[in-house]
């Protein structure tokens, strides 16, 4: 991971445009070709970013941007749709690199992986006709918690949360892209399950065409009281 801290602009072009004014943040460029670009602020989320696979690319400024006092132009590319991250550098006030190695992944806690276990058991929760491929399915970035086939023998996928939210989707959706470039198990879809979904979480995921279900521990358990119920 390469870690730099500057002066500089953003700007981002595709399917959406916006710019970041000339300020001092950090910028993050991992081994997987993303970069994220954060402040001082704004908790673990990024001011603007770009998901892998995209390339990098450091161009020297031309007249009218060495005169505004760019001394580097970082173009980062997203192979898929051509959008593109533009960061204008004037200053580098830190630059370093640090080899993290390979992550043993996210730890799931006792009831992330207790609610896995008893998906696995009730597959039915997902819809009728689905059937049970395994649990723990690898790829190349790390497990989706369930891989699952459907009443039609099409591939689901299925990442499990105690409180859903929007980074969940985020890590279903990577899942996602690489699954479906596998012609053994292409077209993968996916299910985005969980206790609670926050609504902003909801939302990126039916964009994305990824079904939301909201699990209900207790009843999963046996621990429903029915009798306690009005319905």
């Amino acid at each position: 991971m390469r870690l730099v801290i500057a002066n500089c602009s953003v700007d981002y072009a595709g399917r959406l445009s916006a710019h970041l004014p000339l300020a001092k943040r950090l910028l993050m460029l991992k081994a997987d070709g993303s970069l994220l670009v954060h402040s001082d602020g704004g908790s673990y989320k990024p001011l603007n970013w770009m998901s892998p696979p995209c390339t990098l690319t450091v161009d020297e400024p031309d007249e009218l941007q060495r005169e505004a006092g760019i001394t580097e132009v970082w173009r980062v590319t997203q192979a898929k749709t051509a959008d593109m991250l533009i960061v204008s550098i004037h200053e580098v006030l830190h630059d370093s690199a640090h080899d993290l190695g390979i992550d043993p992944g996210l730890q799931k806690d006792g009831v992330e992986a207790h609610l896995q276990k008893l998906l696995a058991e009730q597959i039915h929760l997902l819809g009728d006709g689905h059937v049970l491929v395994r649990r723990e399915y690898m790829t190349a970035i790390g497990p989706v918690d369930i891989l699952a086939r459907d009443e039609r023998g099409a591939s689901v996928a299925v990442e499990l949360k105690r409180r859903g939210d929007i980074d969940g989707v985020e890590q279903l959706t990577r899942y996602l892209e690489l699954m479906n470039r596998d012609p053994l198990l292409a077209p993968v879809s996916g299910v985005f399950a969980a206790q609670e979904i926050k609504p902003q979480a909801r939302t990126l995921a039916e964009d994305r065409g990824i079904r939301c279900l909201v699990l209900d521990y207790d009843a999963m358990r046996g621990l429903d009281d029915s009798d306690s119920r009005l319905f």
